[in-house]
């Protein structure tokens, strides 16, 4: 899930306002819920060494199980 207004990374997410970030988040758990996602992990990559790839603030929503845990 990519936001509309562009911010390179995670790092910069204090340049939303208090209620941008929460919408942003809770459009994060809608998506998930509409996407019948019960159990899910939300991942942020930051920078290269994190990771990122794509230099545009994005969400990576994981269902589904976690590789090598078993339960």
């Amino acid at each position: 899930m990519i936001p509309e207004r562009h911010v390179p990374s995670f790092r910069e997410v204090g340049e939303f306002p208090a209620d941008e970030a929460k919408r942003m988040l809770e459009f994060v758990a809608e998506t998930a819920r509409v996407a019948g996602l019960e159990d899910y992990r939300v991942v942020v990559n930051v920078g290269e060494g994190g990771g990122q790839t794509i230099f545009h603030l994005h969400w990576h929503v994981l269902g589904g199980r976690i590789r090598g845990i078993a339960g």
